[in-house]
C-alpha cells in the first residue's frame, strides 16, 4: 500500500520551504543551562548551548515562554509579552542569542501564549480595578454568578489542571463580584478574542518580535482562544479535568479560530516577501481526529501542528501502523508535512513511557524502544521536533518529593498523577554529582528542581564519549536524514511484515523496519543496516530494535 499526499490544487512552492522536513529541539529555558548560578536556566545558557546543539545537527530550536511572568505555570502565565523576564535575563542577551543562532544557520521559534495571560498582567488588574459593566472587562470573560447572590459559578465548566474553571472576583467597593473564566488555573485567565483589541494586540506582538529576527512561532493551545459565544454548561463537565486534555466542544475548537491563523499566516507571508526567508508557525492542536487537525494545517492557516496520536500511540505494530496512515492521509493530504514528535515538557518521557514500569528500573527495555521509535520517527516523511533530554535517553524522574514539586496540577488536585515536573528536572552536562554541569555557580548550586544521583550515567560529555549513547543515534539519524531528496515530500509504502514489525519504503529508496515484539524476525532487506538502534546483524531485525536501508527503489 502506497501512501502519498493527496492533491489540493495548492500551487505553493515546496522545494526551499525550510520547515517542511526540519529537525526542531525544544528547549525548556528553565532546565537548559544556568549561566549565573542561580540554579535556573537562562538565555545565556541557551547561547552557550548552541555550539552543542549545532554539532546534534539540529534545523533550529524552540524557546519556552520566557516573558515576564510570576511563574505560576512557568512562564505560560504571562505578564508583558514584549519583554523577557530578569531571571532569564534581557533583549540584549536575546539579540546576542539570535546572532549566534543565524551565523549558525539555527532557527529560532518562540513560543507565543494568546489563549490567556498573567493574572498580573495589567490588562487584568485594569479588569478587576474597574469593575462590573467596564470596558476592561470584556477583555475576559468576566460573568455573573448563578444562584441567589450569585454565589455559583456562570456554568458547569472544570479547569483542564483541576476545580472549577471560574474564579470569583472582589468588587472594588469590597462586596463578592463577578467570575471570570480561566480553563488552567485561576493565575491564567482566558482572553475573550471577541474584543477586537486582542488580536490586534497579539499582531503587534508578532511583529516584535519578528522585527528582531525570529523565524517563527510555537502558538500555545491553538485550538482555543475561542469559546462557544452563549458560555453554556457542558453536558460532560469533567471531561477537560479527567483528560487532562481540550476536550470540551463549547471551550475549545470553535470554527472562529480558524480566521486568527489566516490572519497570522498573513502576517508571516509579508515578512518572507521582503526577504524571502519563510517564517514558520507550528500550533499546540489537540483535536479529536487527524481530519479536524488537517484543518488547521490548510494552505492559507497553520504551515504546521504538532501530531500528538503517535506520542500517546501504545508500543504496538497496529497502534503505529493506524496512526501513521492517519496523519499521511488526512495531514499531509493538506499539501502541509507531518509534524511528528515522541516527547514534550508536558508529558512522561518515552523512556519511561515504553517500558513499563516508573524509573531508571525499567530503563534498559523502554531504552530500547525509546531509541528503535526515535528512528522510526525520524525517518517518517516531514517534520519531526525533539525534547531537550531526549538525545541523551533521560528517564522521567518519578519520585521527586512532594515539597519541590512546582506543577500547578499537583497544586490544585494533590494528585501526582500526570504532574509534569518528572520531565522538566535540569540537564545533566557533565561530572558525577549534581548540579552536573547544569550550573555555572559555586560549587553545591541547587538547580531549581533536584537531579537524581543517577543523572551522571546520561550527562552530556559522557554521551559524546560513547558511540553507542542515543546521542550518536540522534547525531547519525540528523545526518543521514540530510542525504534523503524527499525527506518532506516523499511518499509512503508499507511492506509486507511479520505480525509485530512495521516496515515501509520511501519514495528515495529509504527503507525502515521496526519490530516492535521482543524476539528477533527476518529483515526485510538483506543487506547490512545503514543505521539501526542496536545491533543488527545483516539479515535480521532483532526485537525493539528499527533500522535504515538504503535500496534502489525496487524492493518489495
Amino acid at each position: 500500500m502506497s501512501i502519498a499526499p493527496a492533491a489540493t490544487g495548492h500551487t505553493q512552492r515546496t522545494s526551499d520551504l525550510w520547515w517542511r522536513d526540519a529537525v526542531i529541539y525544544q528547549v525548556y529555558v528553565r532546565s537548559f543551562l544556568d549561566s549565573t548560578g542561580d540554579g535556573i536556566g537562562d538565555l545565556a545558557g541557551v547561547r552557550a548551548g548552541l555550539p552543542y546543539l549545532k554539532k546534534l545537527g539540529v534545523d533550529g530550536i524552540w524557546l519556552s515562554p520566557f516573558y515576564p511572568s510570576p511563574q505560576h505555570d512557568h512562564g505560560y502565565d504571562v505578564a508583558n509579552y514584549r519583554d523577557v523576564d530578569p531571571v532569564y535575563g534581557d533583549l540584549e542577551v536575546f539579540d546576542r542569542l539570535m546572532a549566534d543562532a543565524r551565523r549558525m544557520g539555527i532557527k529560532v521559534l518562540l513560543d507565543v501564549v494568546p489563549n490567556h495571560c498573567s493574572s498580573e498582567h495589567p490588562w487584568f488588574r485594569e479588569a478587576v480595578a474597574a469593575g462590573r459593566g467596564s470596558y476592561e472587562r470584556t477583555r475576559f470573560h468576566f460573568a455573573d454568578g448563578r444562584g441567589e447572590n450569585g454565589e455559583e459559578p456562570p456554568n458547569n465548566w472544570r479547569a483542564m489542571f483541576g476545580g472549577p474553571a471560574w474564579t470569583r472576583v472582589t468588587e472594588p467597593d469590597g462586596t463578592p463580584g463577578q467570575w471570570y473564566l480561566h480553563l488552567f488555573t485561576p493565575q491564567q485567565p482566558d482572553l475573550n478574542w471577541r474584543n477586537p483589541e486582542i488580536p490586534d494586540s497579539f499582531d503587534a506582538i508578532l511583529r516584535f518580535w519578528l522585527d528582531r529576527g525570529v523565524d517563527g512561532f510555537r502558538i500555545d493551545v491553538a485550538a482555543g482562544l475561542y469559546k462557544h459565544p452563549e458560555l453554556p454548561d457542558s453536558d460532560d463537565p469533567e471531561a477537560d479535568e479527567r483528560s487532562r486534555d481540550s476536550v470540551n466542544p463549547l471551550a475549545w475548537n470553535q470554527p472562529e479560530v480558524h480566521n486568527v491563523w489566516r490572519h497570522w499566516r498573513s502576517v508571516c507571508e509579508e515578512y518572507t516577501a521582503r526577504d524571502g526567508h519563510d517564517r514558520l508557525l507550528v500550533g499546540e492542536v489537540s483535536v479529536p481526529t487527524a481530519r479536524e487537525h488537517a484543518l488547521y494545517v490548510r494552505p492559507d492557516e497553520l504551515h504546521q501542528a504538532f501530531f500528538f496520536d503517535l506520542l500517546g500511540a501504545p508500543w504496538d505494530a497496529d497502534a503505529f501502523h493506524k496512526t501513521i496512515n492517519e496523519a499521511m492521509r488526512d495531514i499531509a493530504g493538506t499539501g502541509s508535512t507531518v509534524t511528528w514528535v515522541l516527547n514534550n515538557h508536558d508529558q512522561v518521557r518515552t523512556v519511561t513511557r515504553y517500558a513499563g514500569e516508573p524509573g531508571p528500573e525499567g530503563s534498559g527495555l523502554g531504552s530500547a524502544r525509546a531509541r528503535a521509535a526515535a528512528l522510526l520517527m525520524l525517518a517518517l516523511p516531514g517534520a519531526a521536533y525533539i525534547y531537550q533530554g531526549e538525545e541523551l535517553g533521560l528517564p522521567e524522574v518519578v519520585d521527586l518529593p512532594d515539597e519541590v514539586l512546582t506543577d500547578p496540577i499537583f497544586h490544585r488536585t494533590g494528585s501526582r498523577k500526570r504532574i509534569r515536573d518528572g520531565c522538566r528536572v535540569p540537564l545533566p552536562w557533565s561530572g558525577h554529582a549534581s548540579p552536573f554541569g547544569f550550573s555555572s555557580g559555586a560549587e553545591g548550586a541547587r538547580p531549581w528542581l533536584p537531579q537524581p544521583d543517577w543523572f551522571a550515567e546520561h550527562a552530556t560529555d559522557r554521551a559524546l564519549a560513547d558511540t553507542r549513547s542515543f546521542w550518536h543515534l540522534y547525531r547519525d539519524g540528523l545526518q543521514l536524514r540530510r542525504g534523503l531528496p524527499q525527506l518532506g515530500e516523499g511518499t509512503l509504502r508499507w511492506l509486507d511484515s511479520e505480525p509485530e514489525v512495521l516496515a515501509f519504503e520511501r519514495g528515495d529508496g529509504l527503507v525502515c523496519a521496526i519490530n516492535f515484539g521482543t524476539g528477533p524476525t527476518a529483515a526485510p532487506v538483506s543487506g547490512t543496516p545503514l543505521l539501526s538502534s542496536g545491533p543488527c546483524p545483516a539479515g535480521v531485525l532483532p526485537g525493539s530494535t528499527a533500522a535504515w536501508w538504503l535500496t534502489d527503489g525496487t524492493i518489495g
